[in-house]
């Protein structure tokens, strides 16, 4: 029997939109009303969500360094 793949989930549309789905998520896990399987899913997705925004927080460090250099690069979202 193969092991069953799960569909990738969407990678976020920006910071903004990943903060969000990560504080309802949060609620979601703080409730207490999810099922264990549930529990692992959503924890995933929150630890992927969590990489997602430390990547664009990141790189925006990054770019305010450049910045405070008094040189200017586009920045580009991880």
């Amino acid at each position: 029997m193969a092991p069953r793949s799960k569909p990738g989930l969407a990678k976020p549309a920006n910071f903004e939109v990943a903060l969000e789905e990560l504080e309802q998520l949060l609620a979601r896990l703080e409730s207490g009303t999810l099922p264990l399987e549930q529990l692992l899913v959503q924890y995933q997705r929150g630890a992927e969500l969590l990489q997602y925004c430390r990547d664009q927080l990141e790189a925006v460090e990054a770019q305010v360094k450049v910045l405070d250099q008094g040189v200017l690069k586009p920045w580009t979202p991880v």
